[in-house]
């Protein structure tokens, strides 16, 4: 059994005064839910950036990252252009999330108070980096961009024919 984890101390302050407090909507919930403070409507196709009324001072050595709501995605093709949004621990302004309607053909409306997103606070490491003129070897190599398979697109006929399987292709990017 692993040891119980303490919560993490953060301050937080309303930037606007009647924004309700985030938080866990269950038990075992990895992220705070944010509102949107600003009432919207995205044609499809479109985005802003919704104010979520809250700003926060994390400790050194944590970040907070802004996910998007699985429902909101699912029901509504709303999706979060920056996904996930970082917040460094030193950054102390409103937390804001730019948003964008996916759907082809409904247009999405937030009213104020409504869930917008998700936030996520986890420590983070520092890294040192070591400039060489090679790196190690490792079984994955170069890999990557779907070069394990698992999908059509990659593991369909078109793979097979000599075409490039979407995403294989950075040059093309």
């Amino acid at each position: 059994m692993s040891p119980r984890r303490h919560p993490v101390d953060v301050l937080l302050c309303r930037v606007d005064p009647d924004v309700p407090v985030p938080g866990y909507a269950h038990p075992g919930d990895a992220g705070l839910d944010l509102v949107t403070t600003q009432a919207a409507e995205l044609a499809p196709g479109e985005r802003t950036v919704l104010p979520t009324g809250i700003a926060i001072a994390l400790p050194d050595g944590y970040a907070a990252f802004v996910h998007p709501r699985s429902g909101l995605a699912a029901r509504c093709g709303v999706a979060l252009v920056n996904a996930p949004g970082t917040v460094d621990a030193g950054y102390r302004g409103e937390i804001k999330v730019i948003v964008a309607n996916l759907d082809p053909r409904e247009t999405v409306r937030f009213a104020r108070f409504d869930r917008i997103a998700q936030l996520v606070v986890q420590q983070v490491e520092k890294v040192r980096l070591h400039e060489v003129a090679e790196l190690p070897g490792s079984a994955r190599a170069e890999g990557g961009f779907g070069s394990t398979g698992g999908h059509a697109a990659v593991d369909g006929p078109a793979a097979s024919n000599g075409y490039a399987s979407v995403g294989s292709d950075q040059e093309g990017q």
